[in-house]
């Protein structure tokens, strides 16, 4: 998986939305303790620098030594580099041991996440009570090209997907998440969140051009003008003002949380 952002990484760390400070704020109200938290596949730490405005400390560890390369440096946060053959105990132990941690976060990637080794992990590693776990995700529903986005760009890049990363562009319904709801989403049922941006066309095709699957299919020699010019075309088309010009977007985005079951 880390091979698939190595490549793209500064554009990752450019292009990608930012997290609205006001879920942060609501997941701290959510926890019983602020003194440590995890953003687990941190990549370029963009959750990890809004989690240190709530917590004394941010461990934020990623499997990409590129990501990390271009991760934002802040007093709180402590980035590492987490190989994917890390045994349970190992992760446990790098995070910061049994019950250290008030919050984990995962930002837009546990679909790539060995998930029952991850559960297994948040499950120690989470203070009791009062810790809690809380993922999201977004995909091509973005507000108002959904139709030529989600609709025509994504069932046409779909045969290079990951089937993993199919999770996500069914915005986590099927993901297990055994863990005790707190008002934010359930198993099979997560909340529904936006993420407003001001993007220029330009700041919109490359932030596309950061997803997985067009890493994919351009190591296939997928002509990939060919797969996506209708689509953006379209996108192009109902754009409604120079390229050039900031628009706002809105990421339909979609969150679970929960605290381990006792």
């Amino acid at each position: 998986m880390a091979g698939l952002y190595e490549k793209q990484s500064e554009t990752y760390a450019k292009k990608r939305p930012q997290y609205p400070k006001e879920w942060f704020s609501m997941l701290a109200s959510l926890t019983a303790g602020h003194q440590r938290a995890w953003d687990a596949g941190c990549g370029t730490g963009q959750a990890a620098i809004s989690m240190a405005e709530h917590y004394e400390s941010v461990v934020a560890t990623d499997v990409s030594e590129g990501q990390l390369r271009h991760a934002t440096a802040h007093p709180k946060v402590r980035y590492l580099h987490t190989p994917e053959h890390l045994s349970e105990d190992e992760l446990v132990s790098l995070v910061g041991g049994e019950g250290s941690l008030d919050l984990v976060v995962v930002a837009t990637s546990i679909h790539w996440f060995d998930v029952p080794l991850f559960y297994a992990v948040v499950s120690r590693a989470l203070r009791k009570p009062g810790g809690m776990l809380a993922v999201w995700g977004y995909n091509y529903e973005i507000h108002p090209f959904e139709d030529a986005l989600h609709g025509q760009l994504y069932p046409a890049l779909r045969p290079y997907l990951d089937p993993r990363a199919g999770l996500a562009m069914e915005r986590y319904r099927s993901l297990p998440f055994p863990f005790e709801p707190v008002g934010v989403g359930a198993e099979g049922a997560p909340a529904d969140v936006d993420i407003e941006v001001e993007m220029t066309l330009e700041d919109l095709v490359g932030f596309l051009n950061t997803g997985s699957v067009v890493t994919t299919a351009r190591a296939k020699g997928v002509d990939l003008e060919a797969v996506t010019r209708a689509a953006l075309k379209r996108v192009e088309e109902q754009w409604g003002g120079a390229p050039t010009v900031p628009r706002k977007l809105v990421f339909k985005a979609f969150m679970l949380a929960g605290r381990p079951k006792c």
